[in-house]
């Protein structure tokens, strides 16, 4: 990500350029004099809905499964 510093002072001017830049990737750090103040990022979307079954065989489970785990996993020190 692209990241351009703008000084507060500069920032009513240029508000429509800088959100500009925004939607186009780009991270601004508004500072007064050199001292950081905040950050103007683009904001992510959640990404779309998730849909069931869409992979249906990708992966499996054991047989196993749902078996108790052997007692010696819960009494071995390591």
């Amino acid at each position: 990500m692209l990241t351009k510093t703008v000084d507060v002072r500069e920032t009513q001017a240029n508000l429509q350029e800088l959100l500009s830049l925004v939607r186009e990737g780009t991270e601004i750090v508004l500072t007064e004099g050199t001292t950081p103040l905040a950050r103007l990022v683009p904001i992510m979307l959640p990404p779309a809905q998730r849909v069931a079954g869409l992979h249906a065989g990708a992966i499996w489970t054991s047989e196993d499964f749902a078996e108790p785990l052997p007692e010696e996993l819960w009494t071995e020190t390591t």
